[in-house]
């Protein structure tokens, strides 16, 4: 089996094992696990929030007028839902919409580097200001820091981190549209650029380390993986 493949394996493991979850108290009132959705070997990966009504209903990630929107940005740049991967900081919408606690998050936290590990982006969009700082570990606000990337370490990857408006935000305030178009803009051109080299001195204890990973198989593309 290629190593696209394997991982692709990996990923659906994980997502069984995921999807059973009771880590933290939002295990009792969700409707389903929200994992992700997208192409298991995507370059670009978008981590949001966490999961709303219409999400946890469906157990698909960003469905709603937000979710739409999204489509339309990934339009302008010649991609599509099914060439990326698409997740949250949570998988399970926390009641009312109130925002995660840590709890929740560290519950989720490995869950989530375990798609980062096995998804290999080359680049990992935070949409809004919740998941920036979560994912940066910078408290600046993310109107301050849209638009530029940078570079963290996520469990073993090592990954270009570029922040971008959350698409609500447009919704809500429609003259902030032209800026995500043009922050979509210079993410397509991001995609273009090399992937960073990883770097072995951040893959933790126990973990798969970058450099003894397989080298990933970009031949095709992988089959959409979803719930």
């Amino acid at each position: 089996m290629s190593g696209a493949g394997a991982r692709r394996d990996e990923l659906v493991a994980v997502y069984r094992t995921a999807s059973e979850c009771t880590l933290c108290p939002l295990a009792e009132t969700r409707a389903t696990v929200v994992f992700g959705a997208g192409d298991a070997d995507a370059d670009l990966m978008f981590i949001g929030e966490a999961p709303g009504a219409e999400e946890d209903r469906r157990g698909l990630p960003f469905v709603g007028r937000a979710g739409g929107l999204l489509n339309e940005l990934l339009g302008e740049i010649g991609l599509g839902r099914d060439d990326v991967f698409i997740a949250n900081t949570l998988m399970c919408r926390p009641p009312g919409n109130r925002d995660p606690q840590p709890d929740e998050l560290a519950a989720c936290r490995p869950y989530l580097l375990e798609k980062v590990r096995l998804i290999e982006p080359k680049v990992i969009a935070t949409l809004g200001n919740f998941a920036t700082k979560l994912i940066t570990g910078d408290q600046t606000g993310i109107t301050r820091v849209r638009g530029r990337p940078q570079v963290h370490h996520l469990g073993v990857r090592t990954v270009r981190v570029f922040p971008i408006l959350h698409p609500a935000a447009a919704l809500r305030t429609p003259k902030l549209r032209p800026t995500m178009s043009a922050d979509f803009a210079a993410l397509g051109r991001l995609l273009g650029e090399p992937a960073p080299v990883q770097d072995p001195a951040s893959a933790g204890q126990g973990e798969r380390r970058a450099d003894d990973a397989p080298e990933p198989d970009r031949g095709g593309q992988l089959d959409i993986f979803a719930p």
